[in-house]
């Protein structure tokens, strides 16, 4: 249906502006009964959607701030791949204090998710140590070489506690600042995995001690290797990954 299905949020339901939303996704703002708020369109199955809605939920009851799903006329929350969220105002972290404040909010995301189940179809990067696929990742696309350096970074995860993670929060257009809070947006990378993996910030904001933040950022950079395999961008982020 596409975004025919917008229609579902009444008559008067309108795209405004496309807004960058990764590869995975079309986002536009959407005008919803008056109201401003954004639509994301992709190609997610109605479990990973339902996992990702009912997170969402979550965390804004617990007082997070975060998209919330808009329910259509017949009040469903998504269909036929298509999610319409409220639209978080704000500007990207741009100084060292506001990255602290950006941790501080993953750290809370991080406790207030132990315990969740993962996203359907989803791996962890522990889970790669022994499964070739997970979504967007296939190990067997890469070279063989670069899944023994992804799987030596990600064994030094092993025994971790485990959460949801974010999945992409040093890139400041996930972020929405203002002065009385911080605003986490684009969750279609989230999934459950090991903490740390959300807290390689600039100016090391999270302050993990220089052993912590060495083993987070070379996961961190087999994950997106992994994930994006196989443009420019994935080929400089398995660079940054050690030889075994």
């Amino acid at each position: 249906m596409g975004w025919e299905a917008l229609e579902l949020w009444g008559k008067d339901a309108v795209r405004i502006e496309r807004l960058a939303g990764g590869v995975a996704n079309d986002v536009w703002s959407v005008h919803i009964h008056g109201q401003l708020a954004v639509g994301r369109l992709g190609t997610r199955s109605n479990a990973d959607l339902a996992w990702e809605v009912e997170l969402l939920r979550h965390l804004d009851r617990e007082g997070l701030s975060v998209p919330v799903p808009i329910p259509a006329d017949d009040g469903r929350l998504f269909a036929d791949g298509l999610m319409v969220m409220t639209y978080m105002h704000g500007g990207p972290p741009e100084t060292e204090g506001d990255w602290r404040r950006v941790a501080e909010t993953l750290r809370e995301l991080h406790r207030l998710t132990q315990g969740w189940p993962q996203r359907p179809g989803w791996r962890s990067s522990t889970d790669l140590l022994h499964a070739e696929t997970g979504t967007r990742i296939d190990l067997a696309a890469m070279p063989p070489d670069g899944v023994a350096r992804c799987r030596a970074a990600w064994a030094r995860l092993i025994g971790r506690e485990a959460s949801v993670v974010h999945g992409n929060p040093n890139n400041p257009a996930n972020i929405r600042m203002t002065t009385d809070r911080v605003a986490l947006i684009d969750w279609d990378e989230s999934h459950i995995d090991v903490p740390d993996l959300d807290l390689v910030l600039p100016h090391n904001a999270a302050d993990l001690e220089a052993g912590a933040y060495d083993i987070a950022a070379q996961a961190s950079a087999a994950w997106e290797a992994a994930v994006c395999w196989d443009d420019e961008y994935a080929k400089q982020r398995l660079a940054e990954v050690r030889a075994v």
